[in-house]
């Protein structure tokens, strides 16, 4: 075993996280998903979206039986929704080629929707206690660190130097106990900014720490300017209830529940032709900004009160007049749901 790996396992025996609610039972099936879930996600936001999971869908047979609309309501929130789909694909594929059992080879891990190098050697490591190096953010940023390995970890040059370093570390005993261990260091000391070097068990040889460049480790992804994007939402009310429609499960928001986007100068014959409704009344909300990782979003919300549609649409597969004090039929887009949260206020203080 290296000098690194047991200097980082020591520090992991007292100062690591033991109490995570996937560490125990320490189950193949719960570290499965709580390692989707921390992709591109911090610990503290996954815990409570990783409780509600567990109750809901507590082994992987009732994930994969499970309605997708139920797999993407309980997703609600965390983003990154092509998570959540591929999660609801894997579990089918392991109920169908694995026996309901989350597969012990890296290269069957692999295969499955959504589990890619640094992920499956995640679950296979802390779940089965094989041998397999990791290379998630927190990693990418310890070993760029310790080795004074520049670049942006996204280009392959720097990925490839990183993996070889990933490998060399990683012990072949007591491999889970220090996969979880590189992780807690990035996470709770080699942090993105205001590092705990003082406290870490391997800043003395550091070389970036050494040379006092810890802040220029790892290298920033080359900046491009955000694009913004522009939409209008159609807030087609009826009564006490929103017409919403299910999304494509390709494109932003993927199958999840939203409201429909229509020009400002195509409402009306929207209503009449969508919904065999007569408008009665339309109400220009504020600007609503929805940002995402590589661009930003104009929603122009437009409230519509609508006549009582003739029965053209009714409640189907991906349709739905949803009643605002009602369940959600699924998952709902994070700036609908604000959407809907505000025109539930309004209601209420209409109603007083």
């Amino acid at each position: 075993m290296s000098d690194f790996a047991s200097r980082l396992l020591a520090w992991y025996r007292d100062s690591g996280r033991h109490d995570l609610p996937w560490q125990s039972p320490r189950d193949a099936y719960r570290i499965w998903i709580s390692e989707i879930m921390l992709q591109q996600t911090q610990v503290q936001t996954v815990i409570p979206y990783f409780e509600q999971f567990m109750l809901r869908f507590p082994d992987v047979q009732t994930l994969a039986a499970a309605p997708m609309d139920a797999v993407l309501h309980h997703w609600s929130g965390l983003g990154y929704y092509a998570r959540a789909r591929n999660l609801h694909r894997a579990a089918q594929r392991i109920c169908e080629l694995h026996g309901g059992r989350f597969p012990d080879t890296i290269e069957a891990a692999t295969a499955l929707p959504g589990v890619g190098r640094s992920t499956a050697g995640a679950i296979l490591s802390l779940a089965y206690d094989q041998r397999h190096a990791i290379l998630d953010g927190n990693v990418k940023r310890v070993l760029a660190r310790h080795e004074a390995i520049g670049g942006w970890p996204g280009t392959t040059g720097v990925a490839n130097a990183l993996w070889a370093v990933a490998e060399r570390y990683t012990p072949a005993a007591d491999t889970a106990a220090y996969t979880q261990a590189i992780m807690d260091l990035g996470a709770t000391l080699c942090t993105r900014t205001q590092p705990g070097c003082a406290r870490c068990p391997v800043r003395h040889d550091c070389r970036a720490f050494a040379a006092g460049t810890v802040a220029d480790y790892p290298g920033k992804k080359p900046r491009k300017i955000k694009p913004l994007r522009a939409t209008t939402m159609l807030i087609a009310r009826m009564d006490e209830h929103v017409f919403l429609e299910r999304r494509p499960e390709a494109g932003l928001w993927g199958g999840l529940w939203g409201l429909p986007e229509v020009g400002e100068d195509e409402i009306h014959d929207w209503c009449r032709d969508r919904l065999e409704a007569r408008v009665i009344g339309v109400e220009h909300w504020q600007l609503l900004r929805h940002s995402f990782t590589h661009f930003d979003l104009d929603i122009r919300p437009i409230v519509v009160r609508v006549e009582a549609p003739l029965g053209k649409v009714a409640d189907g597969a991906d349709t739905t007049w949803y009643r605002l004090d009602g369940a959600p039929p699924g998952g709902i887009a994070a700036p609908v749901s604000k959407l809907m949260e505000q025109l539930g206020k309004e209601r209420n203080v209409s109603q007083d």
